[in-house]
C-alpha cells in the first residue's frame, strides 16, 4: 500500500513532516490548502482514521502509525489556544514502493 509523506506549516511557523500509510489523504489534502487549524484537525482525524481502515483490510491490523501520527498533530495543536489560525499543506509526496 502505497504511502505519502505530507508536509505542513503550523501558525507559529514551524515546519513538519507527517505520514500517512495510505493515499486516502489526497482525498482530503492538496498541496497549497490553507485552513483553521481546527478545520485541519478534523480533516487529519479522518483522514488517518480512514488511512488506518485501509491498511486493516489489506493486512488485517490497523496502522499503528496513523494512530502515532494523529496523537503528535493533536499534541503539537494543543500548542495553539486560537484555533482559527490558520496551517498550511506546503507539499504531498507519495513514497516509493
Amino acid at each position: 500500500m502505497p504511502a505519502v509523506n505530507f508536509y505542513l506549516r503550523w501558525p507559529d511557523g514551524k515546519e513538519e513532516q507527517c505520514y500517512s500509510p495510505s493515499t486516502v489523504i489526497y482525498q482530503t489534502f492538496k498541496a497549497g490548502d490553507t485552513m483553521p487549524l481546527s478545520e485541519f484537525m478534523q480533516k487529519a482525524e479522518s483522514a488517518l482514521s480512514s488511512a488506518s481502515e485501509r491498511v486493516k483490510a489489506s493486512y488485517g491490523y490497523y496502522c499503528s502509525s496513523a494512530s502515532d501520527q494523529l496523537s503528535q498533530l493533536k499534541h503539537r495543536a494543543s500548542d495553539f489556544n486560537d484555533h482559527n489560525q490558520l496551517i498550511t499543506i506546503l507539499s504531498m509526496r507519495e513514497l516509493a514502493k
